[in-house]
């Protein structure tokens, strides 16, 4: 079977081997099925497509809605080392997955909006699936609502004129597209299970997020929590495009 592909964008080293691992986890794959690079500490790569089964991009502390002046150096290198990737993977209608900072790279790649009109607060919210996304192999297997975490400071609140819209919450419109027939993102973490979470409150304390002296109630809800249907996203992704 060939990789699938993690780009990854998380300075913080903690939070970015948890995100690996969580992926790994969540996607029932071996490291050896599971190639990562981290784009934050280096120049991306050159890398053939062909050699994997798909692409994944994970969550990030950037913000693609952001004005460009309000963005570091790195955040500015690796949006602009993304787009021809995106280029191809859209044009190629290559096997794809963006999981909430992916959501807002395909999206604005696509034209949509990606504002902080709906940012929601770290926790578990429920994530209902539309009539298309009851059709979609994606979504097979799960119920027409289930629980997933998220916590985001921006999301799309225009729909990009490609994307058919899959899911939704009460408090941010599109959780879940798809562009041309194997391009997906989601606004929650599919990857995400209790010790991931936990490990993203702690890093991202002083983020912005949350008000920070409240993390030891935000953990204690958040263990409450039972979102392991929305792993079953991860979990078709792979059964449909490994190779």
């Amino acid at each position: 079977m060939k990789p699938f592909l993690l780009l990854q964008s998380r300075p913080e080293d903690e939070a970015a081997e948890n995100e690996y691992e969580g992926f790994l986890r969540a996607a029932g794959l071996e490291p050896a099925h599971l190639d990562r690079i981290r784009m934050d500490a280096a120049p991306l790569p050159p890398f053939d497509l062909d050699a994997y089964s798909g692409v994944i991009i994970g969550g990030s502390p950037f913000n693609s809605g952001d004005p460009e002046d309000s963005k570091s150096a790195v955040q500015r290198r690796v949006e602009a080392e993304l787009q021809p990737v995106l280029d191809e993977i859209v044009e190629r209608d290559f096997p794809f997955l963006g999981a909430c900072y992916g959501i807002g790279t395909l999206g604005v790649h696509q034209g949509g909006l990606i504002d902080r009109t709906y940012g929601e607060p770290v926790g578990a919210v429920p994530v209902t699936v539309t009539d298309d996304g009851a059709r979609d192999p994606l979504l097979a297997g799960l119920p027409e609502t289930f629980d997933a975490f998220v916590g985001h400071k921006e999301a799309c609140t225009v729909l990009p004129p490609s994307a058919t819209l899959l899911a939704t919450t009460p408090g941010c419109p599109v959780q879940m597209f798809r562009v041309k027939t194997n391009l997906y993102a989601t606004q929650f973490h599919p990857e995400l299970d209790h010790d991931g979470i936990i490990t993203r409150i702690r890093v991202y304390q002083h983020a912005g997020y949350f008000p920070p002296e409240e993390i030891d109630d935000l953990i204690a809800r958040v263990v409450l929590a039972d979102v392991t249907e929305s792993t079953k996203v991860l979990r078709n992704f792979v059964a449909r495009y490994a190779r």
